[in-house]
């Protein structure tokens, strides 16, 4: 069957979530932490839909260039069919930083089988989920287990947030006296991120929530500005 002939190919981002879908492709988590005490890390792709898919998975660096990431994933394009499932396998294929925490991107995208007329339209939908290498030398604790370490400052118009920790710190809530803010990501290892404050707020309490290695918020920490 030909995936691609007579098709049009439109991207999109989608995570949420403790499993991912695409379509009907589900990929079994909104993350992968690798364990540098292991050879590989896995993800499982499945396919409840009775469309049959291909499967084309690749990891990028945080900016998304053409720098190669040093990852390689087995088997990086597949054919997937109804009620099918799929491991792939991720491998380290460099040297990263054995002190902290190194960040890079997952990116599965599953293109439909084309159907059998002409001009037809299909959508591949494309994930795009955190990779995080943690080295062996940090096993046993989590981003949680150090959160209250982070310091948070006011920076003009933003909030400033800087890591002295080795690990990738990812935020599900940020709020300033109640306040939400509205961009909040994540704040790499011995980094600073500013966020936007909502207008009209300058000082007062941060109330800040991590997201945990299976994706789901950790408990709520507070801090001042």
């Amino acid at each position: 069957m030909n995936f691609l002939r007579q098709t049009f190919i439109v991207g999109a981002f989608i995570a949420a979530g403790i499993s991912a879908a695409n379509a009907g492709v589900i990929i079994g988590g909104t993350r992968v932490i690798y364990d540098g005490n292991k050879k590989e890390a896995s993800i499982s792709v499945s396919n409840p839909d009775a469309t049959p898919y291909l499967i084309q998975s690749w990891v990028e660096t945080q900016n998304g260039g053409a720098e190669k990431a040093p990852f390689v994933i087995t088997p990086p394009l597949y054919r997937l069919d109804k009620d099918q499932q799929n491991v792939e396998r991720i491998m380290l294929a460099g040297n990263l930083p054995q002190d902290k925490e190194s960040l890079y991107w997952l990116n599965i995208k599953a293109i439909p089988s084309a159907p059998k007329k002409e001009n037809s339209l299909q959508i591949a939908i494309k994930t795009r989920i955190k990779l995080i290498y943690r080295p062996a030398g940090l096993k046993g604790v989590s981003p949680e287990d150090v959160a209250e370490k982070l310091v948070w400052r006011r920076s003009g118009n933003n909030l400033s947030v800087s890591n002295p920790t080795p690990y990738v710190m990812n935020f599900s809530l940020v709020s300033v006296n109640g306040r939400e803010l509205e961009e909040v990501s994540y704040v790499l290892p011995g980094a600073t991120t500013e966020f936007p404050l909502p207008a009209g707020v300058s000082v007062g309490t941060v109330m800040f929530k991590v997201i945990n290695d299976y994706g789901g918020p950790g408990k709520a920490h507070n801090a001042s500005i």
